[in-house]
């Protein structure tokens, strides 16, 4: 006697055989940043995420592109990206912090899923405000999880880009500052990835 396969099971064999022939039982990482894309120390760089701390970010950010932005120092000719940034440890242990990788690793896939670069006029005084940013992070900062910018004895990232920039008598945020007040989180006077990009002083370099 032949006994038919319940609907349900059936759906949920075909998905599995789908995403097993498509490639999608998971992402293959990946740097997102395009190659023809020349990185100069002080660039401001955004990324969107896909975890649910990103999510929360950009839900907070009246639904912002970005949950993550970092800066472009030189590191003995090659870029890096300075930014501080939770849940992403290099090792068992490592804790949250200011951090200095490479920019594939800062684009993986595995990361994000949207980047932009931008860029001020001024490439010297860009040069100053990686340099300070450099500084941060050689100093072992950790990462700011109360979202205070009144010390920089820790730091989240927008905290981090401003800093630096401010440094060198360039803030980029105009001063805007928001409350957060979502379940759960209740911030008060953050910065925003999306201040940067409404910054007159930065232009688009590139969005992918």
């Amino acid at each position: 006697m032949t006994v038919n396969m319940p609907l349900i099971h059936r759906v949920m064999v075909l998905a599995v055989s789908c995403a097993a022939l498509c490639g999608c039982a998971g992402p293959k990482e990946g740097s997102i940043l395009p190659h023809d894309v020349r990185l100069r120390p002080g660039d401001v760089v955004f990324r969107s995420g896909h975890g649910l701390t990103s999510r929360a970010v950009m839900l907070a950010d009246n639904g912002g592109t970005y949950s993550h932005v970092g800066i472009v120092a030189d590191s003995a000719g090659v870029p890096v990206i300075v930014h501080a940034v939770p849940d992403e440890p290099d090792f068992p242990g490592d804790s949250d912090r200011v951090k200095m990788e490479r920019p594939d690793k800062f684009f993986s896939s595995v990361n994000a899923g949207a980047g932009r670069v931008m860029r001020i006029a001024d490439s010297g005084v860009a040069a100053r405000a990686s340099r300070v940013a450099v500084a941060v992070y050689m100093r072992g900062t950790g990462f700011d999880h109360d979202y205070d910018e009144s010390d920089t004895v820790r730091m989240y990232c927008c905290e981090l880009v401003e800093h630096a920039y401010s440094e060198v008598g360039m803030p980029l945020t105009g001063g805007r500052r928001h409350n957060v007040d979502l379940p759960g989180l209740r911030y008060r006077n953050v910065i925003y990835p999306s201040d940067f990009i409404r910054s007159s002083a930065l232009r688009t370099v590139s969005e992918f």
